[in-house]
């Protein structure tokens, strides 16, 4: 059966998808200033191939969901963030771990993996712009503020997966726990068993729509507090009534879609299913017919009976992977204006190449490392995860 998937037609919009252009309508727009590479040519895979040969049980290559197929083809394992770090644990054989993802991911893997495991991040550049959004000496400050307010002894803070070494430290220092987008309302109903707040790092939207929709609190219970403001933009008293204290961070890829994205695919293709990951806008989320982790969106559309019609609210890589895995589905993207994920497209097939043959050669590129008290910190926060009931 062929597959329903259409590929973006020739217009200015097909500049945000191949990765140039920008878009002022989203959260803070979305500046793809580039082209993304062509994909690669057979030599390229073939040297891939070889390499990886060579390397043999030496070498482990984890391919995140959103990584583009021509990476994806070569990784032992494809996941999410955390499970991904999980699998790179359970070969603790492999002396090399390739991570195709993003920094963050990288070093929650070097956190898990043992200390002679090397874990490698083939292009130093492919950040997460969500936990850049979460520094931490701005997050300190925050803290700080709060102790000034006698608040922090109720107050357990809670850090998405999708955040940095540091943000997780700072958590396990502070008795809190890291969460993912799949146990977040567990990490949630745990956090309010210890106290009465919770400081809810980095992504706003996966906080406001978890407590919301999931735990029952009011819009009204959620305080979001800018770090680029005096005291967050937030007064004495907002602080000391909230329930939820947001940080402004969002994902740039899952903020752009909009409550006007739902209404014209339902309007353009009756009867469709929105399906859409819980890092989008509340109001996305709430108009939704299902939300969820990107291992639910997959497990959903798995499942879906023949001839249904999905349009799904994440990132376009893993959308149109999904559409042309199932053409007995029509399977859409939610909104055509999104770029993909300009950080996780950093890791093309040359930059894996590259760092497979540097190590073939001997040569050891590219090393994340997260220094010891760090990582025993931020361990400390994924193992209160590990053991949340």
């Amino acid at each position: 059966m062929t597959s329903t998937w259409t590929e973006p037609s020739d217009s200015p919009l097909t500049l945000l998808l191949l990765g140039k252009g920008t878009d002022p309508a989203s959260e803070r727009g979305v500046d793809c200033p580039g082209d993304l590479p062509a994909p690669s040519d057979p030599d390229l895979v073939a040297r891939a191939t070889a390499a990886k040969a060579a390397l043999g049980d030496r070498v482990f290559v984890l391919g995140h969901h959103y990584q583009r197929d021509e990476v994806i083809q070569f990784a032992d394992v494809t996941g999410d963030s955390f499970k991904l770090a999980q699998q790179a644990a359970a070969r603790p054989d492999a002396e090399f771990i390739v991570f195709c993802g993003v920094h963050f991911m990288a070093e929650s893997a070097d956190i898990l993996t043992t200390p002679s495991q090397r874990v490698i991040l083939p292009d130093l550049a492919a950040g997460c712009s969500m936990a850049d959004m979460a520094v931490l000496g701005q997050v300190e400050t925050a803290w700080e503020h709060f102790q000034d307010l006698g608040i922090t002894d109720q107050i357990v803070p809670v850090t998405y997966m999708n955040s940095s070494a540091d943000i997780k430290g700072f958590v396990g220092r502070n008795k809190g726990v890291v969460c993912t987008s799949s146990n977040a309302k567990r990490a949630l109903d745990w956090s309010f068993e210890q106290g009465s707040k919770v400081f809810f790092l980095p992504d706003q939207h996966l906080g406001r729509n978890t407590a919301v929709l999931e735990m029952g609190f009011d819009l009204d219970d959620c305080v979001l507090y800018d770090p680029h403001k005096p005291h967050g933009g937030l007064t004495d008293e907002q602080l000391i009534n909230a329930r939820m204290i947001l940080w402004r961070g969002h994902c740039s890829v899952h903020g752009r879609f909009t409550i006007d994205s739902v209404r014209e695919v339902r309007e353009r293709v009756p009867g469709v299913n929105v399906l859409v990951h819980p890092e989008c806008r509340h109001d996305v989320v709430r108009a939704a017919d299902h939300v969820g982790s990107t291992e639910y969106i997959i497990k959903a559309l798995d499942a879906a009976p023949s001839g249904s019609a999905w349009a799904v609210g994440t990132e376009l890589n893993l959308v149109r992977r999904l559409a042309l895995a199932h053409p007995d589905k029509q399977i859409m993207f939610l909104d055509r204006t999104v770029c993909y994920c300009s950080t996780m497209n950093r890791i093309d097939l040359r930059h894996l190449v590259w760092t497979l043959e540097e190590l073939v050669a001997g040569r050891v590129p590219n090393v994340i490392t997260v220094d010891e008290k760090t990582a025993h910190e931020a361990r400390v926060a994924l193992d209160q995860m590990l053991a949340l009931p």
